[in-house]
């Protein structure tokens, strides 16, 4: 019998284990690979730019955009530099809490 949940975390506790644990750690670093996808997929259509032309402009390819904003993709933080600050004339600042 499955225990009642109440929270997201208990969820995620119950799902994929407590923080800490790979099967947690491995779904954490999906996850975040999904939303960075969602944040470029935004603003590259801000911009007005399609996968091609973000492409184009930072020396990558279409399926590597896509593979990206799929969160199909480990992307390194030079790359995610380039994307938004060559790409899609965007700063980046990056926070660690």
């Amino acid at each position: 019998m499955k225990e009642h949940v109440t929270t997201f975390d208990e969820h995620l506790d119950q799902r994929y284990g407590k923080i800490g644990t790979e099967k947690r750690t491995n779904f954490e670093i999906k996850a975040k690979a999904f939303a960075i996808g969602e944040i470029i997929r935004e603003a590259r259509k801000e911009a007005k730019l399609t996968q091609e032309q973000l492409a184009e402009r930072t020396g990558t390819k279409k399926s590597f955009i896509s593979r990206i904003e799929n969160g199909h993709s480990d992307i390194q933080l030079s790359t995610l530099y380039r994307l938004f600050e060559i790409g899609l004339g965007k700063q980046v600042n990056l926070t660690i809490g």
